[in-house]
């Protein structure tokens, strides 16, 4: 390389350097300038609303509860032997 292509390098370095200052200050806020509205969320509780008598049927069947039909012998019936 010659004297004169490394002063011409060191020259565009230092005006892209500049240049990319300016214009990273343009793009990115600063953290003083920084603001955000959130919205404020209300906390969870423990207690629990009952449920609309409009929607909700409390006389219903319940498909939740265990239901057995007929006698079961085996008490674990997938563990693989049968009795």
């Amino acid at each position: 390389m010659k004297q004169k292509d490394l002063v011409l390098i060191l020259v565009i370095v230092f005006i892209s350097a500049i240049i990319s200052l300016f214009v990273s200050k343009a793009i990115f806020v600063s953290p003083k300038t920084r603001n955000q509205q959130v919205e404020v969320v209300q906390p969870i509780t423990t207690s629990f609303p009952a449920p609309d008598t409009h929607y909700y049927n409390s006389s219903a069947f319940d498909p939740t509860q265990p239901i057995t039909i007929g006698q079961n012998a085996n008490p674990d019936p997938f563990s693989g032997t049968g009795n």
